[in-house]
C-alpha cells in the first residue's frame, strides 16, 4: 500500500471548501437486492443495478438519492433488451466479465436503446440519477483500432450529451471515462473515480493497490476535470480485501484529503462493506 501514501496531488480552488463539506458524506455501490434497508443507514447516496436492487421507496423515504446502473458502453446478455439488439452491435466480450459484450456505440441501435428505453425505463422506476457505466470502452476500443472504431469516443460523448439534453434535471454520474471529460464535463454531475487507489487483478485474482503510475495518471484527469467545471463532484470507489481493515482505512482517508467522497468495496459490488 506504499502508493497511496506516496501519491499526492494539488487541490484545485475551492476544493478545501469542498473537503470541509463532504467531510462526512458517503455513498455505496450495491448491486444485488439482499440488503435489508437498514444497512443503508450510513449514506447518503446509492448506486444500485436497474433491475436487482432494494425498494427504492424506503431509501428515498430516508433521504438517500438513489443513482441507477446503466451500461451504455456494453451490452449484457442477461437484460432484457439484449434480444433486440442487432448483432452488429454487440461486439467482443469483455475477457473481464463473461455475458458482457463491448458495444458498438457509434450505432442508431445503440443510442435509441439507451435514450428511448434505458433511461425512461430507470426514471419511471422511481430512480433520482443516473449511473453510466463502461463509457472508458469506446476510447479503449478506438486507441485499439483506430480505423475500425473511428468515432467511437466522439459517439459516447454525444450519447453523455444527449441524455442530458433529453434529462435536464436529473443528476448524472459518470463512472470514469477520463477520455470524455472535456466535452461532456459541463454535462454531469458527478464522476465516479473507479479503482483510483485500490483495483482487482482478475487474472490473479487479487486485490492490488493501483501503481503510482496509475494513481498518478487518475489525478491528473480528475485536477484538469476540477478546474475546468468546480462543481463536478468525485466519488471514489476503490477495491480491498475486507478483511484489511488497515488497508480499508488508509483508502477512505487518502482519498478524503483529496477532497473526494469515498467508498470501498469488494468486486462483486455484492455485499455492503461498513467503513472500519
Amino acid at each position: 500500500m506504499a502508493c497511496l501514501a506516496g501519491a499526492s496531488m494539488l487541490l484545485p480552488g475551492g476544493a478545501q471548501a469542498q473537503r470541509r463539506t463532504q467531510r462526512h458524506e458517503r455513498f455505496v455501490v450495491y448491486y444485488s437486492d439482499r440488503a435489508p434497508i437498514s444497512a443503508f443507514a450510513p449514506f447518503q447516496t446509492a448506486v444500485l443495478d436497474a433491475d436487482y436492487h432494494p425498494p427504492l421507496a424506503p431509501l428515498r423515504a430516508r433521504g438517500i438519492r438513489c443513482f441507477g446502473y446503466i451500461s451504455a458502453g456494453e451490452a449484457e446478455r442477461a437484460r432484457s433488451h439484449a434480444p433486440d439488439l442487432p448483432p452488429e452491435v454487440v461486439l467482443a466480450e469483455n475477457p473481464n466479465w463473461p455475458g458482457s459484450h463491448y458495444a458498438d456505440v457509434r450505432h442508431p441501435a445503440w443510442h435509441a436503446l439507451v435514450l428511448d428505453r434505458l433511461v425512461p425505463q430507470l426514471l419511471a422506476r422511481g430512480f433520482d440519477g443516473i449511473f453510466l457505466d463502461t463509457l472508458d470502452n469506446p476510447p479503449f476500443l478506438e486507441a485499439r483500432d483506430p480505423v475500425a472504431n473511428r468515432g467511437m469516443t466522439a459517439a459516447a460523448a454525444a450519447l453523455v450529451l444527449a441524455i442530458r439534453a433529453r434529462n435536464p434535471g436529473v443528476p448524472i454520474m459518470l463512472n470514469r471515462a477520463y477520455e470524455l471529460h472535456e466535452a461532456v464535463g459541463g454535462a454531469i454531475d458527478i464522476v465516479l473515480a473507479e479503482s483510483l487507489l485500490g483495483g482487482y487483478d482478475f487474472a490473479a485474482r487479487r486485490y492490488r493497490p493501483v501503481d503510482a503510475d496509475g494513481v498518478r495518471w487518475g489525478l491528473t484527469r480528475l485536477d484538469a476535470l476540477r478546474s475546468r467545471h468546480p462543481s463536478v463532484r468525485i466519488f471514489a470507489l476503490d477495491y480491498w480485501d475486507p478483511e484489511d481493515l488497515e488497508g480499508i482505512r488508509r483508502l477512505y482517508r487518502t482519498n478524503r484529503e483529496r477532497g473526494f467522497i469515498p467508498y470501498v468495496a469488494t468486486i462483486d459490488l455484492h455485499r455492503i462493506v461498513t467503513e472500519p
